[in-house]
């Protein structure tokens, strides 16, 4: 099993003292919230490519890096970065060959009932006023998503004028960051 793989190297890593070398407070270095992917492939790369250090950015990350409603839990964390744990600047990257490009909501429907999620289930939800297509689309494409996100950033009512938002598009295959929009 993997967790006990991974909990047999927290053993050692910690008798080991190895935390030592990431030891940081809780304030960015930076003063940077970055807002990302979940992507796997981002792990290492992401902070290799632009340079980021354990302590330096606040990380905030979902499917896709998308934001679509000005209070869910990700705008959340983006402002408590900003008011309370000292960012004022806010990064979206996006990522080419997203899994949240073109989602079809209803091969994911297929999927959950394989999986054993009950058909009555997704139904009595779908009645209830959860929309698969509304909570689980995902985009066209990835500049447009980053510039959805950043917009909702930028014209959020409790975030401060100053804060710069920006949005970057990565390459996960050779790391190449490329600007959609810069403020």
């Amino acid at each position: 099993m993997h967790l006990d793989e991974m909990l047999e190297y927290n053993k050692k890593f910690v008798t080991d003292k190895e935390y030592q070398a990431y030891t940081t407070d809780t304030y960015p270095n930076k003063k940077m919230v970055i807002f990302t992917c979940m992507e796997s492939r981002l792990v290492e790369l992401l902070h290799r490519a632009l340079n980021i250090h354990n302590g330096d950015v606040k990380m905030v990350k979902n499917a896709g890096a998308i934001i679509r409603k000005p209070f869910d839990s990700i705008m959340k964390s983006i402002l408590v970065a900003v008011l309370k744990l000292k960012a004022d600047e806010v990064v979206v990257i996006g990522h080419h060959d997203c899994g949240m490009s073109h989602v079809d909501t209803d091969a994911l429907k297929t999927i959950m009932v394989e999986r054993g999620i009950p058909e009555d289930t997704i139904d009595t939800l779908t009645t209830g006023g959860i929309n698969l297509d509304d909570e689980f689309h995902g985009f066209d494409t990835v500049e447009e998503s980053v510039t959805q996100s950043v917009s909702i950033i930028r014209n959020h009512p409790l975030l401060p004028k100053e804060v710069k938002v920006h949005g970057l598009v990565i390459d996960p295959d050779t790391g190449k960051v490329d600007v959609v929009t810069r403020q």
